[in-house]
């Protein structure tokens, strides 16, 4: 017998005609993505009604980021954001979802150590319909909590450069990666996470340059964020590229809903610039 990954299958009223047409994608898929040089698009997702855009979009992976703590709890970090939080929110985008890809981050201090990621991630998937974990750094014990993840069957994806759980101690949301010494460290932590075994990597807020070394000497796909165009997919936080977050957007990202009429064909037109090769360009960098 078969079983769906998700417990609810998507609302009606949240259906469109192409949905059916959509191959579902794959963790495998994405690296066959990597090797046919196809663009892999990536979006923040926090609710249902946003998911069912986003798939209608033909989003390829919808990432339930901490970010959350950001754009809809009003926090200054990631810090406080919690795993019942995170579990919560991965229902409701999974409720959205059919084809697109569900990608969950691991909230602060809970893959600290392989036993607290894998009951962590265990919900996550369980309970929250994530196909995927991510988790920030690239340290040794890191390594050790990915290794652990993936020879339990949990698919991993990485992150390193500016990696906001981290803030306090990079001393604000700063470019990574800018000297020698930290480029080095960049390009070996993304071997490390790669041999750990983990299945994908965001580069976040480093070097064009650097992120395309990194793009080209692994076999995973990386995606970027602030990192240039010559990582294998882009992400950004969807309420950054709707223009609706307060204050000031990030220099990497743009507002995609002006001149649009729709959330919907905004999300569009960011997947059809991404795939295309359109962003970002040069106005969109980090600093």
């Amino acid at each position: 017998m078969r079983h769906s990954l998700r417990a609810k299958p998507m609302p009606a009223y949240m259906q469109s005609p192409d949905v059916a047409k959509r191959k579902p994608v794959t963790v495998p898929g994405l690296r066959a993505m990597k090797a046919r040089g196809e663009k892999i698009v990536v979006l923040t997702c926090y609710d249902a009604s946003f998911a069912a855009h986003m798939e209608a979009a033909g989003v390829d992976v919808a990432l339930v980021g901490d970010s959350l703590g950001n754009v809809v709890q009003g926090q200054t970090s990631t810090v406080p954001v919690t795993l019942d939080q995170m579990v919560y929110h991965a229902s409701l985008v999974a409720r959205g979802l059919s084809a697109t890809l569900q990608v969950v981050d691991l909230p602060f201090m809970q893959f600290r150590d392989p036993a607290t990621a894998l009951a962590a991630s265990a919900r996550l998937m369980a309970e929250g319909g994530a196909a995927m974990v991510k988790l920030e750094g690239g340290s040794e014990w890191t390594c050790e909590v990915i290794a652990a993840l993936a020879s339990h069957e949990v698919p991993v994806c990485a992150h390193l450069g500016l990696t906001p759980q981290s803030v306090h101690k990079m001393g604000g949301y700063r470019m990574q990666g800018k000297t020698d010494d930290a480029a080095a460290r960049l390009r070996a932590e993304a071997r490390a996470v790669t041999d750990a075994g983990a299945e994908l990597l965001v580069l976040e807020s480093i070097p064009a340059a650097l992120a395309a070394d990194i793009t080209r000497a692994l076999p995973i796909p990386t995606i970027g964020i602030g990192a240039g165009a010559d990582c294998d997919g882009q992400v950004l936080v969807c309420y950054d590229m709707l223009g609706i977050t307060p204050g000031r957007r990030p220099k990497f990202s743009k507002d995609f809903l002006a001149g649009r009429g729709s959330i919907r064909e905004a999300i569009a037109a960011y997947a059809d610039d991404v795939r295309a090769g359109r962003f970002p360009g040069p106005d969109q960098i980090a600093g």
